[in-house]
């Protein structure tokens, strides 16, 4: 696995979401409650790019079709769908610098 650079803590506050293109994958970073959490970017419902829904606590809304995942692991809270849980990633944190295991 490959270490990413996703950038400063301090680009990411508490509530907030950004998202890299690492080792070909799409990936959505999340802060919640100070801390940091990485799942797959793309709804595997219809393409959605979920760092453009909303984070409400853990929970992501995506923007397409309402999906609700839980960031802090990548399952599937609600959809009338079963949809599989999207793909979580490896997190740390090293002299204010978050990173991602891709």
């Amino acid at each position: 696995m490959a270490k990413v650079v996703v950038g400063k803590t301090s680009d990411i506050p508490e509530g907030k979401l950004t998202h890299v293109t690492a080792g070909g994958k799409e990936v959505l970073v999340a802060n919640v409650g100070g801390n940091y959490y990485a799942i797959g970017d793309t709804c595997n419902h219809a393409g959605a790019e979920l760092h453009e829904g909303e984070l409400n606590g853990k929970e992501l809304t995506c923007p397409w079709h309402g999906a609700k995942w839980d960031v802090t692991n990548g399952n599937l809270l609600w959809f009338p769908a079963k949809l599989n849980p999207e793909e979580s990633f490896n997190v740390s944190i090293e002299n204010g610098t978050v990173y991602i295991e891709v």
